[in-house]
């Protein structure tokens, strides 16, 4: 089957390297052959081009990479949504497509025409709920005309996806069951697969840390005589909550005198010094660093415990934190938040950590008088196994893809 994957996210950015990739990789075969269309930022495209160039030809996939186009703003965006779809039905034209696989809003724009089109089965990975999303993370003020027609526009084709899109794929069972709630659907239950933002168990896998690389990094952040280490990793912002977590931190500073904060983040380092600051908490007991993602399994390992701490607004229910997984498959117990798409239940159901209800002082002490709790980590790491699998993914991928190309076959005879 031919499949044309459009992704408005770049493969040479991190997500694309870690939540787009892996799955093409392990879906394109001698039966599907996949094209890839994203759109790459110059910088990042100028360093990473070959890699995924040659990671993209190994696997079979023919990539075709566009350039982004960041100003100004929502006519750079139209432009690009015009592009991708002058490339899709250009590359349509040549060799038809059995599937139209869209990576979020912008992609199901043009997926959805070469459905109306062109016949094209239509997949919508939504990802979550983009408008509410961009609306709650303060990126769209609906005070300003422009921003609410944008905002209802979205709302509108969010509708009009859910009722066309042959199979939709979201990242969590919370948002399954909100859209399944929607009684404005036509043909409900509309057909949904969960799949959530998956790890890579081979990568994240403490049988496969060497002790000679640990040492080198504890010395190197001045870890070896600290009795307690609590680990953040990734981005400081727009939904994460930096002064609530080192909050916390403070909390455990009463219980663990010497612990330290090790944050691991590609952000400016400022964030996480100010977020000190305001809680309180002395910066000889933080260590701020950035990490290489092959680092990223060995900085977790570091760790007593690692905590994320999540904005828990309306269109965080359908987000998937892809750290979640990598600490899980680390053995590593997590301190996280309620109300926010699965995180919680998945802890829970596992026996993964610590789920604090509300940001209070209550619930804060509540963990630290827990934590020396001894986690089984084979157990943390089997819910990794079943929850985040890298494997586990691709096959429900696959499945969809099969399940369109019948549909496809039964409409053509």
């Amino acid at each position: 089957m031919n499949v044309l994957y459009l992704s408005y996210d770049g493969m040479t950015d991190p997500l694309g390297q870690s939540q787009v990739l892996p799955y093409l990789t392990g879906l394109s075969s001698e039966e599907v052959n996949i094209t890839l269309i994203s759109f790459e930022k110059k910088e990042r495209f100028s360093s990473e081009k070959k890699p995924i160039e040659s990671l993209t030809a190994k696997a079979g996939i023919r990539w075709i990479p566009l350039s982004y186009s960041k100003k100004p703003p929502v006519l750079s965006t139209l432009w690009d949504i015009f592009r991708m779809k002058r490339m899709a039905f250009k590359l349509n034209n040549e060799q038809p497509f059995d599937i139209v696989h869209c990576r979020s809003y912008i992609a199901a724009l043009v997926g959805l025409q070469l459905k109306k089109k062109a016949g094209v089965r239509f997949i919508f990975d939504m990802r979550g709920f983009y408008a509410d999303e961009r609306v709650d993370g303060k990126l769209w003020n609906l005070h300003k005309p422009l921003y609410k027609k944008i905002y209802r526009f979205f709302k509108q084709k969010e509708i009009e996806f859910l009722e066309q899109a042959d199979y939709t794929v979201t990242l969590t069972y919370n948002a399954r069951d909100i859209i399944h709630s929607w009684k404005h659907l036509k043909k409900q239950p509309v057909p949904i697969e969960v799949i959530p933002c998956c790890a890579d168990l081979e990568v994240f896998n403490p049988k496969q840390l060497a002790e000679e690389k640990r040492k080198q990094l504890l010395k190197q952040n001045n870890l070896e005589k600290v009795d307690f280490i609590l680990t953040y990793i990734g981005s400081l912002g727009t939904w994460y909550m930096p002064v609530e977590m080192f909050r916390f931190f403070k909390m455990l500073l009463s219980k663990k005198s010497n612990a330290v904060f090790l944050i691991v983040t590609q952000d400016a380092p400022e964030i996480a010094v100010e977020a000190a600051q305001l809680s309180g908490v002395p910066l000889k007991q933080v260590r701020i660093t950035r990490a290489e993602r092959q680092e990223v399994p060995a900085y977790i390992s570091l760790g007593n415990a690692s905590i994320f701490f999540i904005l828990p607004v309306f269109s965080k229910q359908a987000s998937s934190p892809t750290k979640q997984g990598e600490i899980m498959a680390m053995g590593m117990p997590i301190i996280c938040n309620a109300g926010v798409g699965d995180t919680d239940r998945v802890v829970r159901q596992y026996h993964a950590g610590w789920v604090v209800e509300s940001f209070t002082d209550e619930d804060y002490q509540q963990v630290v008088n827990e934590i020396e709790k001894q986690f089984n980590r084979q157990e943390i790491m089997q819910g990794a196994c079943e929850f985040y699998s890298l494997e586990e993914g691709v096959k429900r991928y696959r499945k969809i893809y099969h399940y369109c190309k019948t549909l496809s076959q039964d409409h053509r005879s």
